[in-house]
């Protein structure tokens, strides 16, 4: 593990966090009254957060399966969450035991979990850096002591960048995202997905004026908008389409017969 220690990382208990609010959707007993707070106040105008977060959830594994079975052998995933199994190096271990895999997060509820998430495989290695997604170089530098860049990489970067603004002068996502894929050698996989507009203006208007309200940025996509993400990228099939419809298996179906999951989501290689 690389970062601060667990202990010197005061956890910020005065408003909600991201990562302990999809924890709560998920069923996950990590977080505290005011996630849980606006996690019900979100559920209220969103009958579909659940089973948003747990398509969310499965679209991972099911792109952490497709790249590993492609011979990808290192992974990074950035915006990781708390840990709720299976976890991306499970999967990926269990089709490549010698997988490495480097997570990284900036809450310290993942970091005081990160014993759990280092329980990998003897063949691969699993690591965690406490350190932010705003902050390419130091996470990039720290995940070089595990991952050859030299090498494909799969980028994870799933229910993250709609967390982040694309201002210029702000976040400026586009740039952030571009700086990591840069760093990708050829044959590597990006994997995105992040909550659109487009398929419940409304609710999803609503939902992102109460993540604002707690003081968490929150900025939806459209199609167009999340595409850009993967400009100058091939596309794998089925392209950038609904968490749900992206090489669904049987439960993916059900969810989408429960009705609508506002989430893009999308897979492609550096060519």
């Amino acid at each position: 593990m690389t970062g601060s220690d667990a202990e010197s990382i005061r956890i910020d208990t005065s408003r909600p966090h991201p990562a302990r609010v999809y924890d709560w959707w998920l069923g996950g007993k990590d977080n505290y009254q005011v996630d849980e707070e606006l996690a019900r106040r979100i559920l209220g105008v969103d009958e579909a957060a659940v089973r948003s977060a747990r398509s969310n959830r499965r679209f991972m594994h099911r792109a952490t399966r497709v790249a590993a079975r492609a011979g990808i052998r290192q992974f990074l995933d950035i915006g990781t969450g708390i840990p709720t199994e299976p976890n991306l190096h499970q999967v990926a271990q269990e089709i490549a035991p010698e997988s490495r895999v480097v997570y990284a997060d900036n809450d310290p509820i993942v970091l005081r979990h990160a014993e759990a998430l280092l329980q990998g495989t003897d063949e691969g290695s699993t690591e965690y850096v406490h350190a932010d997604v705003r902050d390419p170089d130091s996470i990039l530098g720290l995940a070089a002591e595990y991952l050859d860049f030299d090498r494909p990489v799969a980028l994870s970067l799933v229910a993250l960048t709609h967390y982040l603004d694309d201002a210029p002068d702000g976040d400026d996502v586009y740039g952030l995202v571009g700086r990591y894929v840069t760093a990708l050698a050829p044959g590597s996989f990006v994997i995105l997905s992040q909550v659109t507009p487009d398929l419940s203006a409304e609710t999803i208007g609503k939902v992102a004026a109460l993540f604002r309200e707690s003081g968490t940025p929150f900025h939806p996509r459209t199609h167009a908008e999340f595409s850009r993400f993967l400009d100058g990228l091939e596309l794998l099939e089925p392209g950038v389409v609904p968490a749900v419809d992206w090489r669904p298996e049987p439960v993916d179906v059900a969810a989408k017969a429960e009705g609508i999951v506002p989430l893009y989501a999308g897979v492609a290689r550096k060519s």
